[in-house]
């Protein structure tokens, strides 16, 4: 199991560094908190608050039973749901639960232990002495966080951050010497921990790392985030066909301590949150967190045994680029590159590897390892400096207003391959983004070929225009098509489309006869489009692209005779536009011009490139400034 070895790595090496520090201890996980409860010293009650969304995330205490429970009765050593501290429980709740006797009881018979070992804390005494008086539910109600009703005197259906009030989590401050926030305190997380080392049972020899120590069965969930109950390692099922003969019973099969099952979960989780970036929203100011590396139930891990820099795999060079330092419009492309990715080279040492890990959830409580390789650091960056300068090409960029050369994102690839039009943008399904994303990563960080399905499919949509309201978005699904038709073409020798390299610019030299086709196509459209003065229709080479893609010579006709009416509008504009059309059907023979049969993807190179060449390379003016 390679992977538990380098997470067990990544928790040895950065748990006494800075960065570090934000690594959960051994026995301990995270829960969302609603409400928090500030004790004294004494005992006695003092305030309580509903905990604001963005501050509800809170470590917790955890033992082998709770940290993996589903059903069953089985307590958090500390912070908890009421259902299980508020001793008062039942004069408030009804249904099934409202008798929590069972609960309140496991729950202070295994506080209680704590406060009466050697590894006792006077915050868990206090918060010990107010929960055996049975008053918390009363102290909630009289502070206004819990609401009752009026006559029965019973729950209400008021919410507490999306959580019903019965189910709320509580966790604690104590008030007295110090203010001592429970879930912050260092001293108290290391006294638990020693505490429930002490309580383990007995030994084993662990088939993980060959140590001998206390071997679990339970394992954490809460992997990609505090609501996650997926579980990543997990052996309940010891009946029928589960161990096939092989073995007797699971210890044969699996055995694996919990010192190295809590190491390596809790390095995993601590490599996941920080990928989490702020992002400022231009129009109102305010600052959202995300995960970039997070597709539905798709999570992506990236990391070096070093611990250093790690690009973002997925995204452009741009995106990349424009996350560490501000855009310079002087740098050539190549230079984008080398700059970007510098810094993870220079910090890589001669043995370090990159580990690529893919997440995902078939079920609310199984998580499955969807991919997973190592790469040499060196190998690891040709491979992403391959794919970002074989998929560069001229794209239009709304951020700067202008067309610059950038690489595709896997997401990008995704909403043009599957996407519809969702208030004016591509967006596709979730589940699918992370399945297009998944199969398409070994191509970025393997440096394997790119699916000819998938190209195939973008020369499709990029064929039907009429498939999108907004011709930005078909100019989208056209550049990345592009793109992955030269990053295609490359692969095979240059010698799948045609004979030789890809230009990202118009290539006077080439005679394909699909490229002069596609030529033909942007000179038309152009051409109408000019006489419209700022009316925006669709023109002709448009509405008959589709057909133009399928039977070009018997289309160009049709075309050709319906933009004769607009030019003849302007005379000046039919010369200088008949002279375009005679330029390119002079590159071709009449045996070429007069084939009808399917164009190649070659043609929306040729009508892109073209395009670009009438626009004077640069697309500021297009679409009437909708970008």
């Amino acid at each position: 199991m390679s992977w538990t070895n380098e997470l067990y790595r990544v928790y040895e090496l950065a748990k006494d560094t800075e960065a570090g520090k934000g690594m959960l201890p051994l026995s301990h996980s995270t829960a969302n908190a609603q409400i928090e409860v500030t004790v004294s010293e004494a005992g006695e009650f003092v305030s309580a608050a509903e905990v604001a969304k963005d501050n509800s995330v809170t470590i917790i205490p955890v033992t082998e039973d709770s940290g993996a429970r589903a059903n069953g009765i089985t307590p958090m050593p500390l912070a908890d749901k009421l259902v299980y501290i508020a001793g008062d429980y039942p004069q408030y709740a009804e249904g099934k639960r409202a008798d929590n006797s069972e609960y309140f009881k496991a729950y202070m018979e295994q506080l209680g232990g704590w406060c009466k070992s050697e590894y006792s804390h006077y915050a868990i005494t206090a918060i010990y002495a107010y929960l055996e008086k049975r008053q918390l539910l009363h102290d909630l109600v009289e502070s206004g966080i819990i609401e009752v009703d009026e006559v029965s005197g019973k729950f209400t259906d008021k919410k507490l951050n999306a959580i019903a009030q019965e189910d709320a989590f509580v966790r604690f401050i104590v008030s007295g010497r110090e203010l001592c926030c429970t879930w912050l305190d260092k001293d108290l997380h290391r006294l638990f921990q020693e505490y429930y080392e002490s309580t383990l049972g007995s030994c084993g020899l662990s088939y993980a790392d060959g140590k001998t120590g206390a071997i679990t069965y339970k394992h954490p969930a809460k992997i990609r985030n505090s609501g996650d109950k997926a579980k990543l390692i997990s052996a309940n099922d010891s009946t029928n066909y589960t161990f096939r003969g092989r073995f007797a019973n699971k210890e044969e099969a699996f055995a694996v301590s919990y010192e190295f099952s809590q190491k390596v979960h809790i390095a995993l989780k601590w490599l996941i949150s920080r990928q989490y970036v702020s992002h400022v929203k231009e129009k109102t100011g305010e600052v959202v967190t995300y995960n970039p590396f997070s597709f539905d139930t798709l999570q992506l891990l990236v990391w070096n045994s070093a611990l250093g820099f790690v690009p973002r795999v997925t995204e452009s060079i741009f995106d990349m680029f424009s996350e560490t330092e501000e855009y310079d419009a002087t740098l050539r492309f190549p230079d984008m590159l080398d700059r970007m990715f510098r810094s993870g080279r220079e910090s890589a040492l001669p043995e370090s590897k990159v580990m690529i890990m893919g997440l995902d959830a078939a079920t609310t409580g199984r998580l499955s390892i969807a991919m997973y390789s190592e790469l040499s650091e060196s190998d690891f960056y040709a491979n992403l400096k391959k794919w970002h300068s074989g998929t560069a090409w001229r794209r239009y960029n709304a951020k700067l207003g202008k067309v610059v050369t950038d690489s595709c994102s896997l997401p990008l690839i995704a909403k043009c391959l599957y996407g519809t039009e969702q208030g004016g943008m591509l967006e596709c399904d979730k589940k699918q983004m992370g399945d297009t994303v998944l199969r398409l990563l070994p191509c970025v960080t393997e440096g394997k070929r790119l699916p000819h399905d998938v190209v195939a499919r973008l020369c499709v949509n990029a064929s039907s225009p009429l498939s999108y309201e907004k011709e930005y978005n078909h100019r989208n699904v056209l550049e990345t098509a592009c793109a992955l038709i030269r990053k295609e073409q490359a692969e095979h020798g240059n010698n799948l489309y045609c004979k030789g390299e890809i230009n990202m610019a118009y290539d006077p030299n080439c005679t394909d006869r699909s490229y002069l086709y596609g030529c033909l196509l942007a000179i038309a459209d152009k051409a109408e489009s000019d006489t419209y003065e700022g009316e925006k229709r669709v023109t002709n080479a448009r509405r008959l692209w589709s057909a133009f893609a399928a039977r070009p010579y018997q289309t160009w006709q049709i075309i050709e005779e319906r933009i004769e009416p607009y030019l003849e509008k302007d005379q000046g504009k039919m010369v200088w536009y008949t002279k375009k059309l005679n330029e390119i059907m002079a590159k071709m023979s009449p045996e070429d011009f007069t084939d009808n049969s399917r164009l190649s993807p070659m043609y929306l190179l040729g009508f892109h490139h073209y395009n670009a060449l009438l626009w004077g390379g640069n697309n500021n003016t297009d679409n009437n400034g909708e970008d």
